[in-house]
């Protein structure tokens, strides 16, 4: 099977989108990541929910995870206001990395070991520089093991 085939429409933000928005649109599709697009219309980098989540938890709980047990639910609902009046490029780590992409023509295994090696959920299939879809891990998974 060929990126091309494994390729699906996939919603797209922009560094100056909302963090909140981008967040609700991750939660609402259950997506492991999301595609950041720059201003020149072209893949910048992948804002994984991973970040996102670390963003919104208090330092002193990611420096200490036993104080997660002792903080009641009002404060924890807390955590997602964090978001508020916050960009993309916000909760963006300062240099984000490469975004791992894929030729139409790539293989299954291609596509698979360019997401093993950024450690990335989503791998964006590129022709000239063009976004023809994005493939997520669990799409990679079900083609590969025929689900």
């Amino acid at each position: 099977m060929l990126a091309a085939q494994l390729a699906e429409e996939f919603p797209v933000v922009s560094l100056d989108t909302d963090a909140l928005e981008a967040a609700r649109l991750m939660a609402e599709h259950r997506l492991p990541g999301i595609l950041v697009m720059g201003r020149d219309g072209c893949p910048a980098a992948v804002l994984g929910a991973w970040q996102v989540v670390r963003f919104i938890i208090p330092q002193y709980v990611q420096d200490d995870p036993s104080l997660a047990g002792v903080l009641d639910e009002p404060l924890c609902d807390k955590t997602a206001k964090r978001l508020r009046g916050k960009t993309v490029r916000d909760v963006m780590p300062e240099k984000p990395g490469s975004v791992p992409a894929a030729r139409p023509d790539d293989t299954l295994i291609e596509v698979a070991a360019t997401m093993a090696r950024h450690r990335s959920p989503i791998v964006a299939v590129l022709e000239n520089r063009r976004l023809l879809g994005v493939v997520t891990s669990s799409r990679l998974l079900a083609a590969a093991l025929q689900v």
